[in-house]
């Protein structure tokens, strides 16, 4: 039996990462059968952070949709609102910070798809 490609918003279950920002996964290949990416809505809740993190295979684009933050990407740190992307390459260390009152809300391409197992967090 094929997996289903579509899903409603409503039924996607947000889950929290390694990195502390809460995802839904809105497709992915163990959910839906496509083959080489997932695609994540990711939120950022007021006043936090994620975990400075890197992955050793995924590529991520983030495409901010909500709020305004900062995002540290490698040595370099900068502010994100929305219409902004930002292409992260395999293994460069990245962390989100919100530091205003609203959530920051973005969406995240990764290629190959989002795996705990490729996530490396780099502060505890």
């Amino acid at each position: 039996m094929a997996l289903p490609m579509k899903t409603a918003y409503p039924a996607i279950a947000p889950f929290v990462t390694k990195d502390g920002s809460i995802i839904r996964e809105l497709i992915h290949p163990l959910a839906h059968g496509n083959h080489a990416q997932s695609l994540a809505e990711a939120i950022v809740p007021p006043r936090s952070a994620t975990l400075a993190h890197r992955h050793q295979l995924s590529e991520e684009i983030y495409h901010f949709i909500a709020g305004q933050g900062r995002m540290r990407l490698g040595e370099d740190e900068f502010s994100v609102s929305p219409g902004d992307t930002v292409c992260i390459p395999p293994g460069t260390p990245h962390a989100l910070i919100n530091p205003h009152d609203s959530e920051l809300r973005l969406l995240c391409c990764s290629s190959p798809a989002y795996a705990h197992d490729d996530t490396e967090i780099l502060q505890s």
